[in-house]
């Protein structure tokens, strides 16, 4: 019965499986990516690494390191030394640089990409330098050209295209200069207080032996403050970065699904209705309810697991795409290849959640009753007290937040998702109601006919008014959000970059470089904006409490990183705009050299660090312990670009320790950074250059990166809310005929037809989209408060422009899909002939 009754349906049946393919497509799509990427992490995280272990530390070399090292045991090492410094570039300008000084047969698993191929092995034994790619576009270089580290010219022996663990997306700040190890002290840039990173790779023939040695000594290095990380450590954060990433993913493209499953239900409701003639006859020859109920269930579950499968198909095609979009962005270089597990994930889905939303209509079949032959005018075809229903409505709800719960693993956003998605969904379906009860209510009966007509439309029995506002609304809502968060934070960066901001930094200007480098800001007319000096120290203990038994009392909350790390802190006697204090009293000035020393902490620092106002924390600084007592916390801005550390020190303390010097100024253009660069550089090879004007553009490059990502997924749930659209359009076709023929036959005429047909699509989509950038407001402004901590802001142009776009292509499409409402001539609809 099942098959013979879909011979003359399946036109409409093959709407219903259009509704969830893109949906399915994008899930498929994603989890294919997210299955080869995992596959690629198992197999190339060695060559990620580029050794079996890593040992790290910011201390200089000495004879404590030099002992793990040899009870490491390795039958191979490398060495390395990381440190950002300006670049000088024969003839063509600076550029601050990550400068990685090697030592050794570094990578053991994996190769530096460069060009030509033989530069990788011969810039160490020939004393080179290797360039990144960008850097050597930017300046133009070539080999054999030179470039000055310090005090050092290099040779440029080739171009670096690729090394291992880096993206084009990490190395888009500071882009890495590869030297031999041997030639970074005729630098002259690493004396005391440089701040450098040490590294040391080493190879084991049995793999299992760096993880049982991490295992040994992990606790007793990390008093040392030694850290290190194995392939296995290494593999298992990518995972996790990764997997929140596809995460997220699957998440868009699954409100991609549920918009395709509310067209379902649409469409499944309006199938139905037309139905129920058919079934009020088989209940009359005999046939049960629950009998009608499963020759539509067959029928509906063919079709959802036919257009799963469709689905899957082109989200298999879709996938080879998907690491395109990405490139740059990924340490990983992502294969291509079907995922036999996310096909059958995708196709299960999609057929679980197709029935599962197509049950709420169907389940209306078991209850129409014979009597329906007789006077289907006054016999009603559903019960508001079917348990069946609420039931159907909370298994809904239930998989929702089930399925984001397997994305985030994360209770609270599985629970947050939920929430937002039950709350989308009844803003719209209200504004629906809303919407139809105000037209019935209040429509001005002033207004021309056509138009009156066009708005009744919207409430006409069997109407999809409030499908089309919760699938267009809740697309737009998506899109809408993702421009908003995009524009804020750009126009935050562009605040920060604001005419009277600082944009240029001069770092670690040495005591006896300060009146130089003065000299040559005055010289080319920059302003002195802001002048900051910086200690380097580290916290010695806490409440009396060695550092050393602080990291080796498993039962504090005190962070292994914040008691092992190297600070820069300052010292002054008033707060920066950009920070408020939050908790106890600032005291900017001590007055007596025996007075007590009350330190203001940032407050998240001070969370980290796991200390209340009072504590007493001891610090090293140059060899001289310091105690202080933390007097307050602080909330920073830290989007202002200002002088702000995590550590303030009042003054009357420190001004005799020594010190370097932060300068802050602005510069008009690049040109003329590039002129104060080569100048300084050229002078005091030590100081570090950061051209935020550069940095904001790299950062807004990196947001468009990224919006550009999402906005390809969001893309997903706009075409699924436009199907929707087409499907009940085309659906609903004989009705909306029938209409047409009656407004013919008492004397309407095709243009008439054609504005109300106008004017109740224009109605319908400025109403859904309206509806969908109050939501994706709504959703912008928390976010802008609670996540990102910047100001929430609109970007009217972009909203007007979603607006007319999204709006004209509703009207479009239900124009487009209702020329034959126009075009049927009355005889044919009187006859039957439809």
């Amino acid at each position: 019965m099942a098959y013979r009754d879909s011979r003359r349906s399946r036109s409409r049946l093959l709407l219903f499986l259009s509704s969830i393919v893109l949906g399915i497509a994008a899930l498929v799509a994603i989890g294919s990516f997210g299955d080869n990427l995992k596959g690629d992490i198992e197999r190339e995280t060695k060559g990620l690494l580029g050794a079996d272990l890593v040992v790290r530390t910011n201390q200089e070399p000495g004879d404590t390191l030099q002992m793990w090292l040899d009870s490491l045991d390795a039958d191979e090492m490398a060495s390395e030394v990381e440190f950002n410094n300006m670049v000088l570039f024969q003839g063509a300008g600076t550029k601050l640089m990550e400068v990685r000084g090697l030592s050794g047969p570094f990578p053991f698993y994996g190769d530096f990409e460069t060009d030509p191929a033989t530069a990788s092995a011969s810039y160490l034994n020939d004393g080179g330098a290797l360039v990144d790619e960008a850097v050597m576009k930017e300046m133009g270089l070539q080999p054999g050209d030179s470039v000055r580290v310090g005090e050092y010219w290099f040779k440029v022996a080739g171009t670096l295209l690729d090394i291992p663990g880096s993206s084009t997306f990490s190395r888009s700040f500071t882009p890495p200069l590869i030297i031999p190890g041997r030639l970074v002290d005729s630098t002259g840039l690493l004396e005391a207080g440089s701040r450098a990173s040490y590294k040391y790779y080493l190879r084991y023939d049995d793999e299992t032996r760096p993880d049982k040695l991490v295992e040994k000594y992990e606790k007793r290095m990390r008093l040392d403050d030694i850290r290190t990380t194995t392939v296995e450590e290494r593999k298992e954060r990518l995972r996790r970065n990764f997997d929140q990433l596809t995460g997220f993913l699957n998440l868009v493209a699954f409100i991609a699904l549920l918009l395709g499953c509310i067209g379902v239900a649409s469409t499944v409701h309006v199938y139905i209705r037309s139905k129920i003639p058919y079934v009020a006859v088989l209940r009359c020859l005999g046939a049960k309810g629950a009998d009608a109920f499963f020759i539509f269930l067959i029928q509906i579950g063919t079709m959802g697991l036919i257009g799963s499968v469709i689905g899957a198909i082109l989200g298999s095609l879709l996938q080879y795409v998907i690491p395109s979009i990405f490139q740059g962005m990924l340490t990983v270089e992502v294969s291509t290849g079907l995922s036999a597990l996310a096909i059958i994930q995708g196709i299960l889905t999609g057929f679980f959640i197709s029935i599962l939303f197509a049950l709420l209509p169907l389940l209306s079949i078991r209850q129409v009753s014979p009597l329906v032959t007789l006077r289907a005018a006054y016999e009603p075809t559903t019960s508001k007290r079917d348990w069946l229903r609420w039931t159907v409505i909370l298994a809904v709800v239930l998989f929702v937040f089930i399925f984001a719960f397997v994305q985030t693993g994360e209770w609270t956003e599985a629970g947050l998702f939920t929430l937002f998605i039950c709350f989308a969904y009844l803003i719209l379906f209200g504004s629906g109601r809303l919407l139809m009860w105000a037209v019935r209510r209040f429509i001005p009966a002033g207004w021309p006919y056509v138009y009156r007509q066009g708005v009744a439309n919207l409430y006409r029995p069997q109407n999809q008014t409030i499908v089309l506002l919760i699938s267009i609304g809740l697309g737009t809502g998506m899109l809408a959000s993702l421009v908003f968060v995009q524009h804020m934070l750009l126009d935050e960066l562009r605040f920060a970059d604001g005419a009277n901001k600082a944009n240029f930094i001069l770092y670690d200007i040495q005591q006896a470089q300060r009146d130089g480098v003065v000299e040559i800001l005055d010289s080319a007319g920059l302003p002195l904006l802001t002048e900051v000096p910086v200690v380097t120290t580290r916290i010695s203990g806490i409440n009396n409490r060695s550092r050393q038994a602080l990291l080796a009392d498993t039962t504090d909350d005190y962070s292994d990183r914040s008691l092992s790390w190297e600070y820069r802190i300052t010292f002054r006697d008033e707060l920066t705009p950009s920070e408020k204090i939050t908790e106890g009293k600032w005291r900017g000035q001590v007055q007596n050299p025996g007075d007590s020393v009350f330190i203001s902490l940032d407050q998240e620092f001070a969370e980290r660090l796991g200390v209340v106002i009072g504590d007493k924390i001891t610090w090293n600084i140059q060899g001289l312990p310091v105690d202080t007592y933390v007097g307050s916390f602080r909330e920073i801005n830290w989007t202002e670009v200002d002088a702000n550390f995590m550590v303030l020190f009042p003054s009357g303390v420190l001004e005799k320790a020594p010190h370097f010097t932060l300068v802050f100024t602005r510069v008009s253009s690049d040109e003329v950074a590039t002129d104060i660069q080569q100048a300084v550089v050229s002078k005091f090879s030590n100081v570090t250059i950061i051209n935020l004007g550069r940095m904001f553009d790299k950062a807004s490059e990196i947001v468009d990166k990224m919006a550009f990502v999402i906005r390809f997924m969001a893309l997903f749930s706009i075409l699924t809310g436009l199907i929707v659209l087409i499907a009940s359009v085309l659906i609903s076709r004989f009705q909306r005929i029938r209409e047409s023929v009656l407004l013919r036959t008492i004397g309407a005429s095709r243009k008439q037809i054609w504005l109300i047909q106008l004017f109740e699509y224009l109605f319908l989509g400025s109403l859904a989209v309206f509806t969908g950038i109050l939501l994706a407001a709504l959703a912008s402004a928390l976010l802008a408060v609670f996540v990102f901590n910047i100001t929430f802001s609109l970007p009217w142009l972009s909203l007007l422009l979603i607006f007319i776009v999204i709006t004209g292509l509703t009207v479009g499409i239900g124009l487009f899909n209702s020329r034959e409402v126009v075009s049927r001539p009355p005889l044919a609809v009187l006859r039957k002939e439809v």
